[in-house]
């Protein structure tokens, strides 16, 4: 056999050896091939990866912070007295169409609080607005509270004061009222008749077999008559959702709101799937039945088989309302440092305060927050977004007041409360103008300062952030399962 020979024999070898390797990382893809795009969204379509868009910040970077930082401390913090009693209106009549599909399932009902479990502190807290107008009235003068002969310094100035009558009083209580409601994002209903406490231990947020044409009708009515640029052409056949492609075609700031709102939309189908509903058993030892994880809903509500494709960026806005609400805490860190978080249990308002403290630290060494200069940045044309925000939002706080579930009704308001107690926070003039004149850092702040949050708003905005923080750590979950 000749040296030619050999060669020939060699070459005819590693033609046959290229070949089979050819054919067979074809047909097993390889060990190094590239993964199947159209593959993994089927089966790992939850595994979110790069920029949440609009944001300076990834997924991976969020769930790193949220799931070793923020949840846990949440988790400790929520239970204590001053954040599980919320005081809610869910009696409130809906203001758009006839209130005639009540959930009639058991899981639907809120479960009363008992008044003796309520602390006094907050039930005093409660009671502060109408202890503050007393100041006003003529018994208040009569009995010499706060403005005594000895302590009225300047007589022609008390003379002048007591010339103005209660109605004038009433009327300038209207008028702050009216200027510090300006500021707000959302409808709050605590102070109406019918409001009460409600022990968000006692009443978690789960599934609770509220669907149908009814529950359609709410997400509707928010999206195709309250986020820019919905209607019923774009809508696609699976939901009321706008097409994430529309939305290449608006503006930043209508964008942002319709992402906010399927963000806190995905939040809400999230907890739902993870305290899902597996057996309605009346058994001594679970009368309440048994509640878990439920993978198949999850894939039905997000996969993009069953969503046209948009499950994916729908859990993309999840991330997008994460970032605002922890930019609103930073934001206000300030301020909610000064607050007193007071039940009248001494040492758990201690804990509480330190918690709080610790949380905020934590919150605001986040190296990526969201801008909230982006928005409303366009001179005269930002006024009128911001007006426009203000007004579909609080029309969608409306709407919570239509849910027909009570349970539902009472976490629907919860969250978009806080929601837009956030936005009030990023786009507050009067908290700016605090912040810059350095009012946080006085020893003392006066009783009335220029920016303030009621209890109600502030329990909202930490529970409602609590919410987003567990979805994306139930996400964690859901992976897992999925992989």
């Amino acid at each position: 056999m000749t040296i030619h020979t050999v060669q020939r024999s060699l070459w005819a070898s590693c033609l046959i050896v290229s070949i089979l390797l050819l054919y067979w990382t074809d047909s097993t893809r390889g060990y190094f091939a590239a993964i199947d795009e159209a593959k993994t969204s089927k089966n790992c379509f939850c595994e979110l990866e790069g920029s949440i868009n609009d944001c300076s910040c990834d997924v991976d970077t969020v769930d790193h912070f949220n799931n070793m930082k923020i949840f846990p401390r949440l988790q400790s913090l929520l239970v204590k007295n001053f954040f599980r009693f919320y005081k809610v209106n869910l009696r409130q009549e809906c203001p758009f169409w006839p209130d005639d599909s009540r959930c009639a399932i058991r899981f639907c009902q809120v479960e009363n609080c008992e008044e003796q479990a309520i602390p006094q502190g907050i039930k005093d807290k409660g009671e502060h607005k109408e202890k503050a107008a007393f100041k006003y009235t003529r018994e208040a003068q009569v009995e010499g509270g706060a403005c005594s002969d000895g302590e009225d310094f300047d007589s022609s100035l008390g003379f002048l004061d007591t010339s103005i009558s209660d109605q004038a009083h009433r009327e300038f209580e209207l008028w702050a009222k009216h200027d510090e409601a300006e500021e707000d994002f959302c409808i709050v209903d605590d102070h109406e008749e019918g409001s009460q406490y409600v022990d968000l231990l006692l009443n978690p947020e789960r599934y609770t077999g509220y669907r149908g044409e009814s529950a359609h009708r709410i997400w509707k009515s928010i999206y195709l008559e309250n986020c820019f640029g919905g209607n019923n052409e774009t809508a696609n056949k699976f939901s009321s959702y706008v097409p994430h492609m529309d939305l290449r075609d608006v503006c930043l700031e209508q964008r942002a709101f319709y992402r906010i709102i399927s963000g806190l939309h995905s939040s809400i189908n999230i907890h739902l799937c993870s305290k899902y509903l597996l057996s309605e058993s009346k058994d001594f030892l679970d009368p309440q039945g048994i509640w878990g994880p439920n993978a198949n809903e999850f894939k039905k509500r997000f996969s993009p088989e069953t969503t046209g494709g948009e499950g994916p960026h729908w859990l993309r806005n999840l991330y997008f309302i994460y970032l605002v609400e922890l930019r609103a805490l930073a934001k206000a860190a300030p301020y909610l440092r000064r607050e007193d978080y007071y039940t009248g249990i001494a040492e758990e308002d201690e804990e509480v305060k330190l918690a709080i403290n610790d949380m905020l630290s934590v919150v605001e060494n986040f190296q990526s927050h969201f801008d909230e200069n982006a928005l409303f940045s366009s001179g005269i044309a930002s006024i009128k977004f911001k007006h426009d925000y203000k007004e579909k939002f609080r029309n969608i706080s409306r709407i919570m007041s239509c849910v027909g579930c009570d349970k539902c009704k009472l976490w629907g308001k919860l969250q978009t409360q806080g929601l837009g107690t956030a936005l009030k926070i990023l786009y507050s003039e009067k908290l700016n103008l605090a912040t810059e004149s350095g009012l946080w850092d006085k020893p003392h702040i006066e009783a009335d300062p220029i920016f303030r949050l009621s209890r109600t708003e502030i329990v909202a905005l930490f529970n409602a952030f609590g919410r987003l923080s567990n979805s994306i750590y139930e996400m964690e979950n859901f992976r897992r399962v999925l992989r």
